[in-house]
């Protein structure tokens, strides 16, 4: 029997648990992530041993392929490491962008992501210029299109096309940015990205649209603080244990 965690941070959902040893959970992820015949969520995450740092993770999608890194996830775990005693509150963990450092403050949870990445700045697709970054996984960038309407056929075309998640922003008078976000592995838009937020925000920055710290808004509207030290993201929000199970493998 699996003891599991259902989190939600900022409008991601990941099932989590931790276990002795890593294994290859595709299988599991997928029917734990089914959201008619599991547990829902867009993404397992699976907490491991490691002999430097305090824990290692497995991180899959909802269709069971793995991803090095998720902003919300990072803080999602680092909550849930928290709450069980696998960490103080202050903590880093290795995953396949490399350490992530975690703070823990009640439910308000900050991740300093992998250092970022522009790797093409000269996109034009659908007459909209579009960034290809990589903020522990590569998203696309764009702030020329309508906010209100997501292109779901294109976003899912350029997924495919550059093997990137998509992004729309609009960066708001006040200094503040709206996200949406298509998300690889989910197929689909999901309500937050935390990696994809990063990127938006760090384009924003590296263009003088937004200061060093900025609040950034998914879809699912929630606030987001992200910030830039040091050429590190900077990434803190409201994270919550939804609920806990047991699972029969």
């Amino acid at each position: 029997m699996l003891h599991i965690a259902k989190y939600c941070a900022s409008g991601n959902d990941f099932v989590i648990f931790h276990a002795f040893h890593g294994a290859d959970r595709s299988g599991l992820a997928r029917i734990l992530c089914d959201r008619q015949n599991g547990i829902g969520a867009d993404g397992l995450i699976v907490l491991i041993p490691h002999e430097c740092h305090d824990f290692e993770w497995e991180f899959y999608n909802a269709d069971g392929s793995t991803a090095s890194m998720c902003g919300n996830g990072s803080r999602a775990c680092a909550h849930y490491a928290y709450r069980f005693g696998l960490a103080s509150e202050k903590m880093e963990f290795l995953t396949g962008a490399g350490v992530i450092k975690a703070a823990v403050e009640g439910d308000m949870v900050q991740s300093d992501l992998t250092p970022p990445m522009v790797i093409n700045d000269a996109i034009s697709e659908y007459e909209m210029r579009w960034w290809l970054l990589d903020t522990g996984v590569p998203h696309l960038v764009t702030f020329d299109a309508d906010m209100e309407n997501f292109d779901i056929a294109m976003a899912r075309e350029l997924r495919y096309k550059y093997n990137a998640n998509v992004n729309i922003a609009h960066v708001e008078s006040n200094g503040s940015i709206r996200v949406r976000t298509y998300e690889r592995g989910v197929e689909d838009e999901t309500l937050a990205c935390g990696t994809g937020m990063a990127a938006c925000f760090y384009r924003a920055r590296i263009e003088n649209l937004v200061a060093d710290t900025a609040c950034v808004y998914p879809k699912s509207g929630e606030t987001l603080y992200l910030g830039l030290e040091d050429e590190t993201i900077t990434f803190k929000g409201e994270v919550k244990g939804v609920f806990e199970t047991y699972w029969r493998e």
